[in-house]
């Protein structure tokens, strides 16, 4: 049996596109990763790509807790087409105590079940949706979307040094290299941001920039 993870690892269970999407991004925003999947070629094929990556079945508890997954606070269940055990996998996690739980489906009746058996977000995603859940599970982002050229806008709590301050004088571009392009305050709607815009608490930011700006921004938020 492979090496626990650590408790501040994510663990992702199926490692097929979807799974291994949200596993490499994982890796690359610098998050130890704890990966299952049943199939032994798959499981060779990511073992020098993640941290841990084991062969064992999701839906046995023995295994799990072996595995230390109930310390986890974080996992995705990326099973897809395997309904059954895609749905027997997020009640076997959710009874060790997973706290935040994420699993994909690919209805609104296989969704609805995985909510029912204890999963905290139900997502339904395209392939290409592996890298924006993979964000929002790791950061503090409220929602995350990246275009082709490298470029990626975000929606964030308001920093705490920019509270009580206008846009301009926070000077967010010039420190991080973002863009705020809308505010939220408490109460109201999203506004377009002006560098006179003053910023209170409980503030939401509509932040554009270059990625990895965006994800340096996010990680004060």
């Amino acid at each position: 049996m492979a090496s626990k993870a650590s408790t501040d690892g994510i663990l992702v269970v199926g490692l097929g596109r979807f799974g291994g999407q949200v596993a490499a991004s994982l890796i690359r925003l610098g998050h130890e990763v704890l990966a299952i999947d049943e199939d032994e070629q798959i499981v060779q094929k990511w073992a020098d790509r993640l941290t841990h990556v084991v062969q064992a079945d999701a839906t046995d508890e023995d295994a799990l807790r072996q595995l230390g997954v109930g310390d986890l606070r974080r996992a995705i269940v990326g099973i897809g087409t395997e309904i059954e055990a895609s749905v027997l996998s997020v009640l076997t996690l959710n009874d060790l105590g997973v706290r935040d739980l994420w699993a994909k489906a690919i209805s609104a009746k296989h969704g609805k079940i995985l909510s029912a058996v204890g999963a905290d977000h139900v997502i339904y995603p395209e392939a290409a949706m592996g890298e924006r859940v993979a964000h929002l599970i790791a950061s503090q982002m409220l929602d995350f979307i990246e275009f082709d050229d490298g470029y990626a806008m975000a929606k964030v709590q308001a920093p705490t040094e920019a509270i009580g301050r206008t846009l301009g004088d926070s000077k967010l571009r010039s420190k991080y290299g973002v863009t705020v392009v809308a505010v939220k305050m408490t109460g109201s709607d999203f506004t377009y941001a002006r560098p006179e815009t003053m910023v209170y608490g409980g503030a939401l930011l509509i932040v554009a920039g270059k990625t990895p700006d965006v994800e340096r921004f996010s990680s004060v938020t």
